[in-house]
């Protein structure tokens, strides 16, 4: 799925990969991780991680987008794959200057309202992230169907009618305030990361490589 998602963005926008130096492959926790990222020319930042684990009993594949030159939200997507499981998380993050409409995004989701739904939990996000955002767990006989719930959603997000940026301060600001508090309040990945890198370096793998805000 992340090759489709990278191919179907790049017929919108050129892919520019960024050297990631250190973090590219390195293990933790059981898992192996490997990490890229790119510059989107007239977008903004790119990046993408894969991780297996535990004899290949459990794989995770996440792609952010975060957008600088285009008004809109902070894209990620997590699946994650376990034995018979497979997990979709689409969350977009309201990241904007201004409104904007996503009225088929809704469409989409409400095409897709008979696979389970997955209970999302409380975070400190959660005054930021967006309803058209997507929690879906599933069997593996039902991954087809996930697929094309991505890639619909996917297409209806780049299409989306948003002004072109000119205040990239201010855009990358925004999407500064959602990086410092996963940095403050932790979670899963990041106490992982903390936990292997130190703080230093994991500020640095989430500001320049991951999400790449200044």
């Amino acid at each position: 799925m992340i090759n489709k998602l990278l191919d179907r963005l790049s017929k919108d926008y050129k892919l520019n990969e960024i050297e990631v130096g250190e973090f590219s492959n390195f293990k933790a926790k059981g898992m192996e991780f490997v990490i890229s990222a790119y510059k989107a020319e007239g977008l903004g930042h790119v990046s993408v991680m894969k991780a297996k684990g535990f004899f290949g009993l459990m794989k995770m594949d996440t792609v952010i987008i975060v957008p600088f030159n285009k008004d809109l939200p902070l894209y990620s997507y997590d699946r994650i794959y376990v034995m018979k499981n497979d997990t979709l998380i689409v969350e977009l993050y309201n990241t904007m200057i201004n409104n904007a409409d996503f009225s088929k995004l809704d469409e989409v989701k409400n095409e897709y309202t008979h696979l389970t739904e997955r209970d999302p939990g409380v975070h400190w996000y959660d005054p930021i992230k967006l309803p058209q955002s997507i929690s879906k767990k599933a069997k593996k006989v039902n991954s087809n169907e996930l697929d094309e719930l991505t890639i619909k959603h996917f297409e209806k997000y780049l299409n989306t009618k948003v002004e072109t940026i000119d205040d990239l301060e201010q855009k990358n600001k925004l999407s500064s305030q959602y990086v410092l508090g996963l940095l403050k309040h932790g979670g899963p990945s990041t106490d992982v990361f903390i936990k292997l890198f130190g703080e230093e370096k994991t500020t640095e793998l989430y500001k320049k490589i991951l999400f790449g805000i200044n």
